[in-house]
């Protein structure tokens, strides 16, 4: 019985960097289409510039960040959560299947019973587990810290949710209605604090730190972590915060005080 040697070899299976090579090109291909009146996800990305804003977009030289001081936070307000709802066109629901890009947390000392309470929301990290494992691309961090999803190339495998360890990502489970046009959302899609990003480049601050000074609580500060005259900075360096699981040297951009 005759062997046949010559039998052509299979081609080498697609690598999971070239896939994610060939997508990140289709992604750039298709980073012009319109989420929204008037808004492009490129736009949104890279910080571009509105008509006649002086803003130079995002840039290496800015980190922005936040501060929050546990012991100015009430326990019982929930107005940084309302805000961020409203700005953002979240529906406010709290079950498994609601997005929720700020949530409240109460927290207990085991050893003395004191109890504190803090917002928590994506952390913004230097080094984004989200980023590491998507395999699309789709979750990216821009030049000046910002963590984003986009939302054309992100295909909901859901592996930058289960990466995260603030669990600070949602998931969008059911068509969406009357969407806000700064803000483009899709189902099927992940999602998480933006930091208001659409605010912050138009030099505003993010929706729940506005709330948070209206209500008279003043717990959040919001500005660049690598300004050494920024309000942030100065409060960095003259207090002990903290980085929520630090052990793990993420390196967020969401400092706490207070615990």
């Amino acid at each position: 019985m005759k062997h046949d040697h010559n039998i052509p070899l299979p081609e080498p299976a697609t690598t999971p960097s070239s896939r994610r090579g060939f997508l990140g090109v289709a992604a750039a291909g298709m980073a012009g289409i319109l989420l929204a009146p008037g808004v492009r996800l490129f736009e949104v990305a890279q910080a571009a510039p509105a008509a006649g804003s002086a803003s130079p977009g995002a840039s290496s030289k800015v980190r922005w960040g936040m501060l929050i001081d546990s012991g100015k936070c009430a326990s019982g307000c929930t107005d940084c959560v309302t805000a961020c709802n409203t700005e953002n066109g979240l529906s406010g629901g709290t079950l498994p299947t609601d997005s929720q890009w700020i949530r409240k947390l109460e927290i207990k000392d085991t050893h003395t019973g004191a109890t504190q309470s803090l917002p928590m929301m994506c952390q913004h990290c230097a080094e984004p587990p989200c980023v590491d494992v998507c395999p699309t691309g789709a979750s990216f961090k821009r030049a000046d810290g910002i963590v984003l999803v986009d939302k054309h190339i992100c295909i909901g495998c859901r592996y930058c949710i289960m990466a995260c360890p603030y669990k600070a990502r949602s998931f969008v489970h059911e068509p969406l209605t009357r969407q806000k046009p700064d803000v483009p959302r899709g189902m099927g899609t992940a999602e998480a604090c933006t930091l208001c990003v659409h605010k912050v480049d138009r030099g505003e601050q993010p929706a729940c730190v506005s709330a948070c000074a209206d209500a008279g609580h003043g717990a959040i500060i919001f500005g660049n972590l690598n300004d050494p005259e920024s309000e942030i900075s100065k409060r960095v360096a003259s207090y002990p915060s903290r980085q929520i699981r630090e052990n793990l040297n993420l390196n967020t951009g969401v400092r706490y005080l207070g615990i």
